[in-house]
């Protein structure tokens, strides 16, 4: 193959794995929007949702806002998650490949390192669009302070000091992000090869492309992606429940000693609510969303390299 050849390939490799990613997480967060926003509601205690419940807060939201307003924020969401995801899944693949073999055959630990390298690259292009969707999905109808997107990114830069407000909460997100985002990957890929080891009676269909391997099913790719994203949020939420605080903390007044540092807004959210209310408040909710949107999310990634002649099977 010729170098021009060689390098065309790799771009249309890039390409196609690019657009795999971002569909993939379009899918995934437009299917879990209306818990992301209740979850939202409840992590950063929101006024009028402070004594509710999963249950009670989307009975709430629809009584008070209407149905719609369970997808608040999701349009600055897909203009994040594109980029995001795709970045994120293709950057996966690079440095998977990259790592390949350098801890033995038989470990695993290159996927959690790729998996942790590839979300502190997405996260890292891709955050200001976070705080900006969750100061969106935050607002109540009828005490709105930002109009959409282009307002809200303007607002935050001119009165809250400029681009270092745009990335208020990176540092907890940073550091969340690398065990979710490693023991996302880590553990799809090791579920992922040990269905097809050890049950592709149950969970695998012969690869179409005639190689002899064999692809996960649907309801496979749903299984290992689940309990994949179950797993990470479980270790990572206390992080991500910091983030959000940290991110609207300077929505409301009472909250801005939430705004310090990523240290002292954790030990104010124990001190004030403890480890259940405070660190892990919302997390009911959180797996009710986390497990569907990593099994979508790694669903439908794999299920467009497949369409796209990216995934030729796994021989085992």
């Amino acid at each position: 193959m010729s170098l021009k050849t060689e390098t065309s390939y790799s771009f249309e490799l890039v390409a196609k794995n690019l657009l795999c990613g971002g569909i993939a997480g379009m899918v995934s967060k437009t299917t879990v929007a209306p818990l992301d926003r209740v979850k939202i509601l409840l992590q950063a205690y929101n006024k009028h949702h402070k004594h509710h419940g999963v249950f009670s807060g989307f009975r709430h939201v629809i009584k008070r806002e209407g149905f719609f307003a369970l997808y608040k924020g999701n349009g600055a969401q897909m203009v994040r998650i594109f980029p995001y995801a795709a970045t994120q899944f293709t950057s996966f693949e690079i440095y998977k490949k990259c790592l390949d073999g350098i801890f033995g055959n038989k470990s695993h630990f290159d996927k959690f390192l790729a998996g942790a390298g590839a979300g502190v690259t997405s996260i890292a292009l891709t955050y200001p669009l976070d705080v900006i969707r969750a100061r969106l999905a935050f607002q109540v109808t009828g005490e709105h302070i930002y109009s959409g997107i282009a307002h809200a990114a303007s607002t935050i830069f001119k009165e809250e000091g400029g681009a270092r407000a745009l990335y208020r909460g990176f540092t907890p997100t940073l550091m969340g992000m690398v065990p979710y985002a490693g023991l996302s990957f880590y553990c799809f890929e090791y579920l992922k090869f040990a269905c097809m080891k050890y049950l592709p009676r149950f969970t695998c269909n012969p690869c179409d492309k005639n190689t002899g391997g064999l692809v996960l099913s649907v309801p496979g790719k749903l299984i290992c992606g689940g309990l994949a994203g179950a797993v990470a949020q479980s270790v990572s939420y206390p992080l991500d429940v910091t983030r959000r605080r940290m991110q609207l903390a300077m929505m409301n007044t009472d909250t801005h000693h939430f705004a310090q540092g990523m240290f002292s807004t954790l030990g104010k959210i124990y001190r004030e609510h403890g480890v259940v209310r405070g660190l892990y408040r919302g997390m009911s909710i959180n797996y009710m969303r986390a497990v569907p949107m990593v099994a979508m999310s790694f669903s439908t990634y794999e299920l467009c390299k497949q369409v796209l002649d990216l995934d030729t099977g796994l021989k085992v």
